[in-house]
């Protein structure tokens, strides 16, 4: 007998006597009286149960009291399967009588009590461990129904875990360290890379977290589910019967993937065709967009998208009730399964009432265009399209109008005579001088994602932004494209071509959102109820993330300089007190797009001047100049919107680096 652990006492309440580890020899344990079952004879698993301890060890010791008298020096309270399954074992001449049998030993007669009529009162086994032992059954050919047997298991939970156990080591081990969680996991094993699989794992045990949005970005590449909009029209019958393909995800987290889009497609025209019918009897055009953008059909406009603008009285009760008619055809199909031949009828209904509806907004133009799109509410729905208004006297500019007939303002956030004449704010780029169209992206580059982190972590601030944005587009009417403002309420994740983000600034963004998406997959709510379920604090923190993420302040060319957008930067940047230096210090490579006399004058400004700066090589000066400011904890003003970039007189001269291009790595 060998003393192999104490369980520590501080685990245990200060009353409980320390839990002891030991190691018996097979000959030396038998089942205690007191044991439940101890009278029961073996049961028909034994044989299964003895095959699975055989290939893959015991996995759960046992738990035992001190023999007394004439007893077997260990006795078990728990575990009397396991024993009879090992003694088969032996019988079976597979083990000896001296085999090592791993075992607690309860010594305190509560605890033996305890022990006796809970059958798992040792310490649960890792599902780690659960997960590797599975692989070594699979290895050693026995089949998961038998396992399910043997370890108590559901047939489909043993087939999830032989799924996982086929993940890479490394992976495994980061599960049982507690560095990813078992949901992880099993989002790892979805992955085919191995490669990728131990990358993901390694930087886990590192510490530097789990990349879920690398995974996910991988799975849902090219991946059509039956998520996709058009699925709601067609559903799983009208697909199967088509001959259409399911996957479904084996740990019921994902949805599953439809291995045929093209017939998914087929079979969403085919019924879309077949809906709006009575649309070309209408003397209509169909055409189809299953994709999420609108096509615009070429030579036409909307029809009956302004809203009532320009209609009298009378028009405007017609188009009122035309628009309540179609509101009820709607909410008809609302939680109804468009997909049902018995929902048919609601669809042709609500086509032919939005037709209407159009129609009554723009009276007396014609409609020859249908544009039939994928709706997850409705199922189906139109957006139809006529000749343009014939255009008025040529010498007379009409005032463009807003959405409810108001006069546009010319600009939001700049000069009434617009964009090209408003004065230049402070803060990057300043001015352009001596500045070439590689450092000036550069720069507005790193000053756009400083600003991304600084507004993440100020909701107040983005709310502010965002509300101002979304009134200069949806009242003011101004603004509507890329430059007429700092936000994009478009929509698009900042990017910048071939150039990843920054781990301490937007990255640390990009990286609370991937945690949120887990969050939301996990709720298994449509994004409307999940956000509303949020937290206030949680909410504010999503909207403040979200609107950060669709700043956008680069400039590719030193003579495109954005002075709206500058100007509503700058505003932000004061609400949300932005400082670079808080999260990020110029690192080599945005150092290595400047010039060295740029470099100098770094120096120079975080107090670290040297004349024997200038006599160092590229690559030398720009380390220098990165451990200077990493040791300060200093960043440019003006990548924080404080103060324009300061332009050393010398680049403004001739010379290969006189446009203030960076020069070669070796100068």
């Amino acid at each position: 007998m060998t003393d192999t652990a104490t369980i520590d006492a501080a685990a245990a309440p200060a009353s409980a006597p320390g839990r002891v580890r030991k190691v018996y020899p097979l000959r030396d344990i038998a089942v205690a009286p007191e044991n439940l079952r101890f009278a029961e004879p073996p049961d028909e698993d034994i044989p299964q149960l003895a095959a699975t301890i055989r290939a893959a060890g015991l996995l759960q010791p046992l738990t035992v009291r001190p023999g007394r008298r004439k007893e077997k020096p260990a006795m078990a309270l728990d575990g009397r399967r396991r024993l009879l399954a090992l003694e088969r074992l032996r019988a079976e001449g597979a083990i000896g009588d001296d085999y090592p049998v791993e075992v607690y030993e309860e010594t305190d007669p509560a605890r033996q009590a305890a022990a006796a009529v809970l059958t798992n009162s040792a310490v649960p086994v890792h599902v780690a461990d659960v997960i590797a032992a599975i692989g070594r059954m699979l290895t050693a050919k026995l089949a998961p129904e038998a396992i399910a047997r043997a370890l108590g298991y559901g047939e489909v939970e043993v087939r999830r875990l032989a799924a996982l156990a086929a993940l890479h080591p490394r992976a495994l081990e980061a599960l049982k360290l507690g560095r990813i969680n078992l949901r992880q996991a099993r989002l790892l094993a979805r992955l085919p890379d191995r490669a990728l699989q131990r990358e993901l794992a390694e930087s886990a045990l590192a510490g530097r977290g789990f990349a879920e949005w690398r995974v996910s970005e991988q799975l849902d590449r090219g991946a059509v589910t039956t998520f996709d909009r058009r699925f709601a029209l067609v559903g799983p019958d009208r697909y199967a019967a088509g001959g259409g393909r399911t996957e479904a995800d084996l740990f019921g987290e994902r949805a599953a993937v439809l291995l045929d889009p093209e017939i998914l497609q087929a079979q969403w025209e085919a019924r879309a065709r077949a809906l709006a019918a009575g649309l070309e009897a209408e003397g209509l055009e169909l055409r189809l967009c299953a994709g999420p953008a609108r096509e615009w059909p070429e030579g036409l406009e909307p029809v009956g998208a302004d809203y009532g603008a320009g209609l009298d009285e009378a028009q405007v009760a017609a188009w009122r009730e035309a628009q309540a008619s179609a509101q009820a055809a709607a909410a008809q199909l609302a939680g109804a399964d468009v997909a049902a031949d018995t929902a048919e009828a609601s669809l042709r209904d609500w086509l032919a009432a939005s037709l209407a509806a159009a129609r009554a907004g723009a009276p007396g133009r014609p409609v020859t265009v249908a544009l039939l799109r994928p709706d997850p509410a409705v199922g189906l729905a139109a957006t139809f399209y006529g000749p343009p208004v014939p255009a008025g006297d040529a010498d007379e500019e009409p005032e463009p109008k807003d959405a409810i007939g108001m006069a546009a303002t010319p600009s939001c956030g700049a000069a009434a005579k617009g964009d090209a004449e408003a004065p230049a704010p402070g803060g990057p780029p300043g001015g352009t001088a001596g500045i070439g169209h590689a450092l000036h992206e550069v720069r507005t580059d790193l000053a756009t994602r400083v600003l991304i982190r600084a507004l993440a972590d100020d909701p107040a601030a983005a709310l502010v932004a965002l509300t101002a944005r979304l009134f200069c587009v949806l009242v003011l009417r101004s603004g509507l494209g890329r430059g007429g403002g700092a936000l994009s309420v478009s929509a698009e994740a900042y990017s910048r071509p071939r150039a990843p983000a920054v781990d301490a600034l937007d990255g640390e963004v990009r990286r609370r959102l991937a945690e949120r998406r887990a969050a939301f997959e996990g709720a298994g709510a449509s994004p409307i109820a999940w956000v509303a379920s949020l937290p206030e604090a949680a909410r504010q923190g999503l909207l403040a993330e979200l609107v950060a993420l669709s700043l956008d302040l680069r400039e590719e060319r030193t003579h495109a300089v954005r002075a709206t957008a500058r100007a509503e930067a700058a505003e932000i940047a004061e609400l949300c007190a932005a400082d670079a230096a808080r999260w990020w210090t110029p690192d080599a490579a945005f150092l290595q797009a400047h010039a060295k006399p740029h470099l100098l004058d770094m120096l120079e400004a975080m107090g670290a001047g040297d004349p024997r700066a200038g006599a160092l090589r590229k690559d030398e000066l720009v380390a220098r100049v990165a451990a200077c400011a990493a040791e300060r904890r200093w960043a440019p003003a003006w990548l924080s919107w404080r103060a324009p970039p300061q332009v050393p007189p010398a680049e403004a001269g001739p010379g290969p680096h006189g446009a203030g291009e960076a020069e070669p790595a070796a100068a």
